[in-house]
């Protein structure tokens, strides 16, 4: 997963993106893994929140495999185009973000403990890059839904900041605000990684733990 735009390193803005479409991308599925519906309305008591951590592939993995998640779908998010296609967002000209969402259920798994495996999960402190993975497309974000969520995420990055400061890592570049439109990926790049097992998965953390906040 490549970017070789010109805007791979800067976000732009909403005059400048890309128009987009009216036209959502179509869900033609229930989740590969656990055969939940992509779409809501989620169980009663249900959250969600929306990760980017660089390639959607690999992050969607890791949150579907965590007992307490209900379901998760990869999409595009934090951007100004509507309902963009992969090759759009891959050009840079649409200001989204890959992202993962996740439905959870709080009274299996703590928010904490996902926000763990996100921080773990890969390295915060690149900018718009993920390893070799080039692009604003590939930039690092928490998107919230409702104060206290926010409130935690703000908590656990200024943490995780610290740690990294210990561990002589640079500064963290992560995104928190509240959740934007999520747009759905198309088809083939959900659950990616269980229909292609030996597929790219450009995870890659810093090796700071999130314990040692």
């Amino acid at each position: 997963m490549w970017s070789h735009s010109p805007w791979k390193l800067r976000i732009p803005s909403a005059e400048e993106a890309l128009p987009g479409r009216d036209t959502p991308m179509p869900v033609t599925g229930p989740h590969l893994v656990n055969g939940r519906s992509l779409m809501p309305p989620w169980p009663e008591g249900h959250e969600e929140v929306v990760f980017g951590m660089g390639c959607f592939w690999g992050a969607e993995k890791l949150f579907w495999e965590q007992p307490g998640v209900h379901v998760t779908a990869v999409g595009y998010a934090g951007g100004h185009t509507p309902n963009p296609t992969y090759e759009e967002v891959c050009s840079g000209r649409t200001g989204h973000t890959e992202v993962v969402r996740v439905v959870f259920d709080p009274s299996k798994v703590a928010f904490d403990q996902l926000l763990k495996l996100f921080w773990e999960g890969h390295d915060p402190t690149q900018g718009m890059r993920q390893g070799n993975d080039v692009g604003t497309q590939y930039r690092s974000a928490i998107f919230c839904q409702g104060e206290e969520r926010l409130r935690q995420a703000e908590a656990s990055r200024a943490a995780y900041r610290r740690a990294l400061e210990k561990a002589g890592r640079g500064a963290i570049t992560t995104e928190i605000r509240p959740a934007p439109t999520f747009y759905y990926a198309e088809s083939f790049h959900q659950q990616y990684l269980a229909r292609n097992p030996g597929g790219y998965c450009g995870l890659g953390g810093t090796g700071v733990g999130f314990s040692e906040a």
